[in-house]
């Protein structure tokens, strides 16, 4: 009798870490610094839309790609911020999240054998993304304090199975904001091999001290080879609403619709109608959103470093790298336990950030979209550690 047995794909790697750190902090009733998710409420104007779109019984399958309005008020968005229009009936696929769309995207254009680039640190799923799609990752380390790339082994890492290249900006987990010299290499070696960059831009709107966000479709030649991946999830802090989308070239765009419509149908009714209002948000709302990050981000550089830990300054998105070595454990993953277990601080170990543990074991990331007292808690108990 044949064995059963889970596949090949699945079994090359792991659950989440980061998803197994929250469920370790709420074991152990700790302060979970550990998940990128806010601790805080979502804007009113938000969750009221969402109750009218409800009692409106807006509550039936939306259009599989996206409901018109919602469609609409992302290409207007767009066009508002960078000054690139889009074509909403052709250019846009909304997804379950940004998760899916990442997901689908991959699937969309990804063949067994293909190879795809991906820079380490990464968010954890890039690498199942590319497995579960058939491709091989190649990585290209982010070399710290700043993080920055060599054009040379970013140049060697391409060659003609190269299909793909997935580019975070702001980046999970390092806070780097690409530079746009950063994206014209890019851009070139995209173009000379052919290859598709999927960005994953979720943090657009959380840099800091006059850094600003380029998206990779707005340099000239990338127009139609860039998957641009973004969500309302961290920009209005609805992490569990999973509502994402995909902007991409008619092509790239008609491929991904096909495989988001197998892969969950559509994303929730309701939720798209809320969108809207969160779309139409006037430009104070994401000024003031980036002054509340960089003061949560000053607090919890300034924590970190009066608890021992060696901290890599971010210039967006809403986590810090730290290294722990001088703390005395063993590796990182001992010691995002032990703080979890015996301090009530739960961080994520850097090793699930890297393709080889051994580069990320002196590593622990932190988020910081949190409550100023969830943040002044933590610190309280991270003091204990130089005691």
């Amino acid at each position: 009798m044949r064995e059963i047995k889970i596949s090949t794909k699945a079994s090359s790697f792991t659950e989440s870490v980061i998803r197994d750190m929250t469920r370790l902090a709420i074991k152990h009733n700790a302060i979970n610094l550990a998940q990128g998710f806010p601790d805080f409420a979502a804007p009113e104007e938000i969750k009221d839309a969402a109750k009218r779109a409800i009692d409106a019984d807006i509550n039936q399958y939306a259009i599989t790609w996206g409901a018109k309005p919602f469609r609409d008020a992302i290409a207007q968005k767009f066009e508002r911020t960078y000054g690139v229009a889009v074509d909403p009936e052709t250019q846009l696929c909304v997804t379950c999240g940004s998760t899916e769309a990442m997901m689908s995207a991959a699937l969309a254009i990804i063949d067994p054998g293909d190879e795809v680039v991906v820079f380490e640190p990464f968010y954890e799923n890039y690498g199942p993304d590319a497995i579960l799609s058939g491709a091989t990752p190649r990585y290209v380390t982010l070399h710290e304090p700043d993080w920055h790339f060599d054009e040379t082994e970013l140049a060697a890492a391409f060659n003609d199975r190269t299909r793909a290249i997935i580019i975070n900006t702001p980046n999970n987990p390092t806070g780097k904001v690409f530079t746009r010299p950063e994206l014209d290499q890019i851009a070139a070696l995209c173009q000379k091999w052919g290859v598709v960059a999927i960005t994953d831009e979720i943090y657009e709107f959380m840099t800091y001290e006059g850094t600003s966000h380029i998206p990779m479709l707005t340099i000239p030649g990338m127009e139609d080879r860039t998957i641009l991946i973004n969500a309302m999830s961290k920009t209005y802090s609805v992490t569990g609403w999973r509502v994402g989308w995909c902007i991409s070239s008619p092509e790239l765009t008609s491929g991904i619709r096909k495989v988001h419509d197998f892969l969950t149908v559509g994303a929730a009714a309701p939720l798209q109608e809320a969108g809207v209002v969160a779309l139409n948000l006037p430009d104070e709302y994401y000024t003031h959103l980036a002054e509340e990050y960089v003061e949560r981000r000053d607090l919890m550089l300034g924590i970190l470093e009066g608890a021992g830990f060696k901290t890599y300054k971010p210039y967006g998105a809403y986590y810090i790298m730290t290294d722990c070595s001088s703390l005395g454990y063993d590796d990182d993953v001992t010691a995002a336990r032990a703080l979890t277990e015996t301090i009530g601080v739960a961080s994520v170990p850097g090793s699930s950030f890297y393709s080889e543990p051994d580069m990320g074991r002196t590593k622990l990331r932190f988020s910081f979209c949190k409550k100023l007292e969830t943040l002044h808690a933590a610190g309280e108990r991270l003091a204990r550690l130089q005691k």
